[in-house]
């Protein structure tokens, strides 16, 4: 699994001119599911991220997780994170996963935050376009890799 972790003040994703996710401060997600991802892969990279310490504690130093500043998650599902661009000038996405496997992984990924974090998790709609609305706040991004 790849996820693309952004430190957000804010954030929404809209599915035909409706808000379907949206959160006050956390993370956006942009998860991405390759073929040989299994659920031990989205177990693992889901405790990675809610673990993470990337906010300020009263120092300014990045020592708090999303748990501690009760932050929220707007997931993501982001099939072209796999995307292959080195050859010619349209991408390949030969490495995502197939559409029932991706919204199964990505689906297990949600829930892990949710039933073994505490965290609250909006999404978007999985394989719908979306149009992502952020605040990036630091600018603070990571890639969260399982393999």
């Amino acid at each position: 699994m790849r996820v693309v972790v952004q430190r957000s003040l804010k954030a929404n994703v809209t599915v035909n001119d409706e808000v379907t996710g949206a959160i006050n401060h956390g993370y956006v997600l942009l998860v991405a599911v390759t073929h040989d991802d299994t659920k031990e892969d989205a177990y693992y990279v889901a405790d990675k991220i809610a673990k993470l310490r990337l906010f300020e504690d009263e120092h300014g130093k990045l020592n708090l997780s999303i748990q501690e500043v009760e932050g929220q998650v707007l997931s993501i599902s982001q099939f072209t994170l796999y995307g292959d661009s080195r050859k010619g000038r349209r991408p390949n996405f030969m490495a995502a996963a197939k559409p029932v496997q991706a919204k199964e992984l990505y689906d297990f990924f949600n829930e892990r935050l949710q039933s073994e974090h505490d965290l609250q998790v909006e999404t978007g709609i999985f394989g719908e376009m979306m149009n992502v609305s952020l605040l990036n706040h630091g600018p603070i991004t990571l890639i969260v890799e399982s393999k």
